[in-house]
């Protein structure tokens, strides 16, 4: 008898734990966890239409008798015969939706008649077998809406051609360039000091020094400058990487309590972007807990998860090319404490403000000096600051305001362009209390003094570091925030707290370890403005696309190349 009701216990037990997981994912009780809207579809019709246009745009900025070439990403080595996960260039991906290595295009333009054609490389029997489908040449056309393919194979020719300034015709897909281009565009490095553009274009670098008696101009302006307007098509694949992130966001939430390790919560994190076919992460997950959190660039993910701090898990879901970028500080507990809730308050008061700076005609630069401003009077009043009108809110707050958002995590965009509709940026003021931070100021009687009067209130507050990153989108009266159904306001965050805690079932890992790491990466300023010299950022330009920096095989990650061109913590 008690061995059938130990059974009739353990069926119950395994049942109600699958209840519970199936209102988890569905999201049938008011309130809980939002799960992600099925994502955007397109006919062939309105994708070839958005490219299309795109394509105009491109051609209509170049100079007549030019010729644009757009080389496709190369793969990158992981280690020995393995790959990083393979990404499209960004802007050939913007002009084409194809995905495939070892292709080409170009776009000629001679008048008001704009010839455009595609190499692409014939479908292999051998290397379908071992890597999977290539595209066939009626799959390229369908997708990208270019009539004009040529095999892949016919490249070198067509290069040789346009060095030896001689026309071309193909041998298979019918093209042909009669008049050799007084001017080639191609993506090029923006100066000498341009390290990641030197790393990424090396190929464009290459074939353009291999030119003589042509124009070379770099492309990139051109791309910049359409890319940082996003069309309403844009803004749908945006907002569902968007709605991916928020989830999983929400997810985490719930499960924190429950945590041991850092790394579980960014296992639910990553576990959540490939449940809802996300492409891959735009950026390393930054999930840090307690003093963790006050590291800007924090991506091991390696230490305890503890009741009475916070978390800060800044992460960002990629799908088809573009990128979420939030931010959420939460409780482990559930509740923050005194001293968390006064930093908090101030992070969201500053986001507040930079929303309600927004609109079209102004700079980012107002827009940051509202949020700035609400840092500065918070942080006096709490006494982490002894002069509201200096610069000392930097030493706490040491970052820009945010960035512009799309096809890179930091996307691309021309400095000090005043503010339009169909731009997006990040709003994303934080507070970072670190331990050493005080002994490490210069050694200056002006910083000794500083130290020395707010030293007793810092000890209230160090190891609390406190970011709130939301997603914007300027509107013509003002701006949507595109985030705005993850919860933000604190008591918000604690009453989402306790009601998905309870209908989400987490167990917690038993066998905490660590991983090896290596981590490179740059940090630049493009919106971070009056930083005291020992705060200053060492700058690079903007608008990189990251073929680096994607986990391959194994356990162990290496993450390099990611670039911060806009401010100063990893995204």
């Amino acid at each position: 008898m008690k061995r059938i009701i130990t059974w009739i216990l353990l069926i119950a037990f395994i049942l109600s734990g699958l209840a519970a997981a199936i209102l988890a994912d569905t999201g049938s009780k008011p309130g809980s966890i939002r799960i992600t809207p099925a994502p955007p579809k397109f006919t062939d019709v309105e994708r070839q239409s958005e490219l299309a246009r795109r394509r105009t745009a491109v051609a209509a900025k170049m100079a007549d008798k030019s010729m644009l070439i757009l080389f496709s990403s190369e793969p990158k080595l992981y280690t020995n015969d393995v790959d990083y996960v393979y990404r499209q260039e960004n802007n050939l991906y913007y002009l084409t939706a194809l995905k495939q290595d070892n292709i080409t295009l170009v776009l000629y333009k001679d008048g008001s008649n704009v010839t455009e054609m595609l190499f692409v490389p014939k479908r292999s029997y051998f290397a379908e077998t071992w890597n999977g489908k290539m595209y066939a040449h009626d799959e390229v056309a369908r997708l990208s809406g270019i009539k004009t393919i040529v095999p892949a194979s016919e490249q070198d020719a067509f290069l040789t051609a346009v060095k030896g300034k001689a026309t071309f015709s193909s041998k298979e897909g019918g093209a042909s360039i009669a008049a050799a281009p007084a001017s080639i565009y191609l993506l090029l490095p923006m100066t000498e000091q341009d390290e990641n553009g030197r790393r990424e274009y090396v190929r464009e670098a290459a074939f353009g020094y291999s030119l003589s008696g042509q124009t070379i101009t770099n492309a990139r302006p051109i791309f910049n400058e359409l890319r940082q307007i996003k069309s309403p098509y844009e803004i749908k694949l945006m907002q569902h990487a968007i709605d991916i992130t928020t989830e999983a966001q929400m997810r985490s939430m719930a499960m924190v309590g429950r945590a041991k390790m850092e790394y579980e919560v960014q296992a639910e994190v990553e576990y959540t972007f490939r449940r809802r076919n996300a492409d891959f992460w735009g950026y390393p997950s930054i999930v840090g807990c307690g003093p963790s959190a006050t590291t800007l660039h924090y991506v091991e993910a390696q230490g305890a998860v503890k009741k009475g701090d916070v978390l800060l898990m800044d992460v960002g879901a990629e799908y088809d090319h573009y990128t979420a970028d939030v931010t959420r500080t939460f409780p482990v507990s559930g509740k923050f404490s005194k001293e968390q809730a006064e930093l908090y308050r101030i992070v969201y008061d500053a986001q507040e403000a930079a929303a309600a700076a927004t609109r079209p005609g102004v700079s980012f630069a107002a827009v940051s000096l509202a949020a700035d401003n609400v840092i500065k009077e918070g942080l006096f009043k709490l006494g982490l600051t002894t002069d509201k009108n200096s610069q000392q809110h930097k030493i706490w707050f040491m970052h820009g305001l945010g960035h512009w958002l799309g096809m890179n995590v930091h996307d691309v965009g021309r400095n000090g362009r005043l503010l339009e509709a169909g731009m997006v940026f990040t709003n994303e003021p934080g507070i970072y209390i670190r331990e050493d931070a005080l002994d490490s100021l210069p050694k200056t009687s002006e910083m000794k003094a500083f130290a020395e009067k707010v030293r007793p209130v810092f000890e209230r507050y160090k190891n609390i570091g406190i970011r709130i990153e939301d997603d914007m989108l300027v509107t013509a009266i003002g701006v949507d925030w595109m985030t705005k159904a993850l919860p933000r306001k604190l008591e918000d965050i604690e009453a989402f707290m306790a009601k998905a805690s309870k209908e989400m079932p987490y167990t917690a890992a038993n066998n905490p370890g660590s991983a090896n790491i290596l981590i490179d990466q740059t940090v630049g300023g493009l919106f971070s403005t009056n930083i005291p010299a020992f705060f200053d950022p060492i700058s690079y330009p903007n608008g990189i696309t990251m073929r680096s920096g994607f986990v391959g095989s194994g356990r162990n990650a290496a993450y390099s190349g990611l670039s911060h061109a806009e401010h100063l913590h990893a995204e």
